[in-house]
């Protein structure tokens, strides 16, 4: 693996960081002042800033970044975007002004590989425009769906059409005044094996029997405008063209739609490590008690030198596993890409807890953007796969090799 960035990455880097210093981290309060703050979705309305933004990236040539390998991003691999992605991540707001925001990004890399051209232009293209946001409906409360073969909800064929029962939640992006479509998996095939009895179903959100039952907060946070909403199907009707590639093949799907995102999502979470390390040393610097700056007192000096380790750690496996995704692909990086989504996000976490309790009572206000960095870092230890369940694979697979060298030794 070459550690040198491309000079094409490192120019996207130095435009990319220009305009996070001159627009979006100035943005930041103003986008603040202009959400509702309320849990009822129907009063959420996009800030006007965020249009403003959106705009300026696109003029700027940043936007859809995020699309390796496609004729509709930037023309990047995984590894050029990583470092990307690791500035956005310094900011809240950022992802969505590149146009490169969780779910949207998941759902049009499941279009691109997998959608008819029919899905693509009425789908695919304006979410690539930014006109539009989706959710991706997968999780349910009634079952433990860090295994997703527990998944009850039904997509049955009943003649030209698709019919889907059932209740989501943490359907995140759902409450966004944008949204416009879901992508919904459930059992298509109750008898197949169990890995080809699901299929993924583009649903337009204003479709009969679609309904929000309610926002789930995460730490006190709605997320506002995108959310976290429970929702249920009820005898929902959709033509049978918009199962996406086919009834049954909704693990294949997903299991392609979540190797990118656990780049981007690690790399994000780095950037937030990051910005949350910079304020810990202003604050250490400059605030003092006991008549020390606090970079004196205690352990804080530790703090921060193990932080830093941590984050380049961190950095570099990351790295390797969207090298690894390049060169040999997502299942020949399958226990790296495992690895980075439990250490990333474990990074972060801690950086941020120990820069909360180097501010004080202000680390847990709303003045800084600790305590919303935090919440979102914690949760992003159970989404797309429980720290547990992405540990038991890289077991699965050190364990299978050690066995392959067995065999031999005995053959």
């Amino acid at each position: 693996m070459d550690f040198a960035f491309s000079e094409k990455t490192q120019n996207y880097i130095q435009r990319l960081e220009a305009f996070m210093h001159n627009f979006v981290l100035p943005a930041e309060g103003v986008y603040a002042s202009q959400l509702q703050h309320t849990s009822d979705w129907r009063k959420w309305k996009q800030p006007p800033v965020m249009e403003e933004l959106k705009a300026k990236a696109r003029a700027a040539g940043l936007w859809n970044l995020f699309l390796a390998g496609s004729q509709h991003g930037a023309g990047l691999t995984n590894l050029e975007y990583a470092p990307l992605a690791e500035i956005t991540g310094r900011s809240p707001i950022a992802p969505e002004v590149f146009n490169c925001n969780a779910p949207d990004t998941g759902n049009m890399e499941v279009l691109v590989k997998y959608g008819s051209e029919a899905q693509k232009e009425r789908w695919l293209k304006p979410l690539l425009a930014g006109e539009i946001r989706s959710a991706f409906c997968m999780t349910e409360p009634e079952v433990a769906s860090s295994d997703a073969t527990n998944i009850q909800a039904t997509a049955l064929l009943e003649g030209n059409e698709v019919v889907l029962t059932g209740r989501k939640w943490w359907s995140s992006g759902i409450g966004h005044p944008h949204c416009r479509v879901v992508i919904f998996m459930g059992v298509t095939l109750p008898s197949a094996e169990k890995h080809q009895r699901h299929s993924m179903v583009l649903v337009p959100v204003d479709t009969p029997g679609v309904r929000i039952e309610r926002m789930v907060s995460a730490f006190g946070m709605y997320d506002e405008p995108f959310g976290h909403g429970e929702v249920t199907f009820s005898n929902v009707r959709v033509p049978a063209d918009h199962i996406i590639a086919g009834p049954g093949r909704g693990f294949e799907i997903a299991q392609g739609r979540l190797g990118p995102g656990r780049i981007h999502h690690c790399m994000r979470t780095l950037g937030a490590g990051e910005r949350a390390l910079e304020l810990l040393c202003q604050r250490a610097l400059n605030r003092v008690a006991f008549g020390k700056p606090l970079a004196e007192l205690g352990g804080n000096r530790d703090i921060i030198a193990n932080a830093r380790i941590a984050i380049e750690q961190a950095r570099l496996l990351t790295l390797k596993a969207a090298w690894m995704m390049d060169t040999v692909g997502a299942k020949g990086a399958m226990s790296e890409i495992s690895q980075i989504k439990v250490v990333a996000p474990s990074v972060a976490q801690t950086i941020l807890d120990q820069a909360i309790q180097i501010y004080g009572g202000a680390g847990v206000s709303p003045d800084f953007p600790l305590a919303e960095m935090f919440g979102c870092i914690r949760s992003l230890r159970l989404a797309d796969g429980p720290d547990e369940v992405h540990r038991a694979l890289i077991a699965k697979l050190e364990i299978k090799k050690h066995k392959q060298v067995a065999t031999l030794e005995h053959a």
